[in-house]
């Protein structure tokens, strides 16, 4: 591995902040001073500032998003989902798959970026699986147009096929497979209708508990992981 990529998944750095630390002289290998991050390291002992580093194991958590926050590291005007995990946590964790300010449900986060990006992608084909409430009732032909692909705003083609149940004539459950800027609510608008309540209940095969109040936290289970 190499020493830049050591550093920031031993201690969460960025890798800019990871570069400023090795050229200013404070990352040591073997006792030695190294300041370029193409050195491979292996089993030797890497310490920063005399602190000695070892790569932790992944971190792989669900989280029941709570409307109001954002997904995302700062905002001036609403807090971080992050501030809901124990400070320990934080450092160097993505979201895999992010929700708006005003949607709740299942939020993943991990260290793991291949995990991740087998979750985000649209070739992996994991679906997301959201309730929704609509303003107006559903039209009777929405299941076939969002089975066949529906033409959104400003993209260049369609998106691909997603699957529609209907609980209600305002109430329906919807399983894409992407995750576009404000995908499931363009999607409706291009129906001409408007999603008045957002809430993801499963990704892939990971559901949202039950017993998991908004705000709440926990680590995946090995199966869970496994199934990405």
């Amino acid at each position: 591995m190499r020493l830049d990529r050591f550093l920031c998944e031993s201690t969460g750095l960025t890798r800019s902040l990871a570069k400023k630390a090795l050229h200013r002289g404070e990352v040591t290998v073997d006792g030695i001073i190294v300041k370029k991050g193409d050195l491979h390291v292996q089993e030797q002992e890497v310490r920063l500032e005399g602190r000695l580093l070892r790569l932790r194991p992944p971190r792989y958590i669900l989280l029941h998003k709570p409307k109001g926050y954002i997904s995302a590291a700062r905002d001036e005007d609403h807090p971080s989902v992050l501030t809901l995990l124990p400070t320990e946590l934080r450092d160097g964790l993505q979201y895999a798959g992010r929700l708006d300010l005003d949607t709740t449900g299942l939020l993943l986060l991990t260290d793991d970026g291949q995990w991740s990006h087998r979750i985000r992608s649209p070739k992996k084909a994991c679906g997301k699986t959201y309730r929704v409430e609509l303003a107006e009732p559903l039209a009777g032909d929405a299941a076939a147009r969002f089975q066949e692909g529906v033409q959104l705003h400003g993209e260049p083609k369609p998106t691909l096929p997603a699957t529609l149940e209907v609980l209600a004539p305002t109430r329906v459950l919807l399983t894409i497979q992407e995750g576009k800027y404000h995908q499931v609510k363009r999607m409706f608008a291009a129906l001409n209708n408007r999603v008045v309540g957002l809430h993801r209940l499963q990704v892939g095969t990971i559901r949202l508990d039950d017993n998991l109040a908004e705000g709440e936290w926990r680590h995946l289970t090995e199966e869970e992981i496994a199934s990405v």
